[in-house]
């Protein structure tokens, strides 16, 4: 407690030394010497039903009113195919994947945008130059994209037995801007 009275400092979330991969903990030979977490889901292999993906949702494929196609369900559909391919599908929840492609496929949205009216807007009432405020809302979702693929990235670096590779989605999302077409 401050002079003041009141209560600051402290444990702050996210401090810290990060937790090594799952994956490097074996390499070394667990020089920790706990127990690690494997999830093993072999022993309920008779009971697993498989499917190829879940479907995606219609928000995720709605027009926009500018005419251009969302591309969420993209982004959904290649990340998920990803984790898949890692056997990490299941522990991340869709509600995550969801929130992740929608903020990238508004991201590439604002940045569009950005390139077609410039960084520069007109006041509304005295008509003065003004920040784009595409370049805000791009930013903020730049945002929301960082912190959803950490703890994406997070859970499966934890829970994955094997090296990631270094092909993942994320790397994905410049590339994928820059060969949008807007004219498909």
């Amino acid at each position: 407690m401050a002079k003041d009275g009141t209560n600051r400092g402290g444990a702050q979330i996210g401090a810290g030394r990060k937790p090594k991969a799952l994956a490097e903990k074996i390499a070394n030979g667990n020089p920790g010497g706990r127990k690690l977490k494997i999830l093993d889901l072999s022993k309920d292999a008779t009971d697993l039903e498989g499917s190829d993906m879940p479907p995606v949702r219609d928000f995720m494929k709605e027009a926009q009113r500018s005419g251009l196609d969302l591309c969420a369900e993209e982004v959904f559909t290649e990340t998920y195919l990803w984790l898949k391919k890692l056997g990490c599908e299941e522990l991340i929840s869709r509600r995550m994947l969801e929130e992740y492609s929608m903020s990238v496929a508004r991201w590439i949205q604002c940045e569009m945008a950005i390139s077609q009216f410039g960084f520069l807007a007109k006041h509304p009432t005295t008509g003065a130059a003004i920040p784009s405020p595409y370049v805000a809302m791009s930013h903020a979702f730049m945002k929301q994209i960082n912190q959803s693929w950490y703890h994406i990235y997070q859970i499966v670096k934890e829970n994955c037995t094997r090296t990631i590779p270094s092909n993942n989605p994320q790397d994905d999302i410049m590339e994928r801007l820059l060969t949008y077409n807007p004219r498909r």
